[in-house]
């Protein structure tokens, strides 16, 4: 392969996971719209932001997905508590707000 054609196919790897990158970015946005209901929804109902039962089932399912699409689980189990951790951040605010 000469250098112009490792070039070429870089360039074209790379947009391909720029757009990947933006594909998650909006799928990570459509999520937080849906957990952002979920979060008001629980506030006026008076239920505590945090889940851990439910948690523990979408790390155990994530996990599973993981295996079977050949990535981490232990790297996409960080992931998840990452998202997991934000979420419950927001839903502590609109507990505040309702309660506020």
């Amino acid at each position: 392969m000469t250098p112009e054609e490792a070039r070429s196919e870089l360039q074209r790897l790379r947009a391909s996971i720029d757009n990947l990158d933006a594909a998650l970015v909006h799928l990570l946005a459509e999520r937080f719209k849906c957990t952002e209901q979920v979060g008001r929804l629980k506030a006026r109902a008076g239920m505590p932001p945090a889940d851990p039962a439910r948690e523990a089932v979408q790390i155990a399912r994530l996990r599973s997905l993981s295996e079977s699409s050949g990535l981490d689980p232990h790297f996409a189990e960080k992931f998840l508590n990452v998202v997991i951790a934000e979420v419950i951040r927001n839903h502590e605010q609109f507990l505040d707000e309702v309660e506020g």
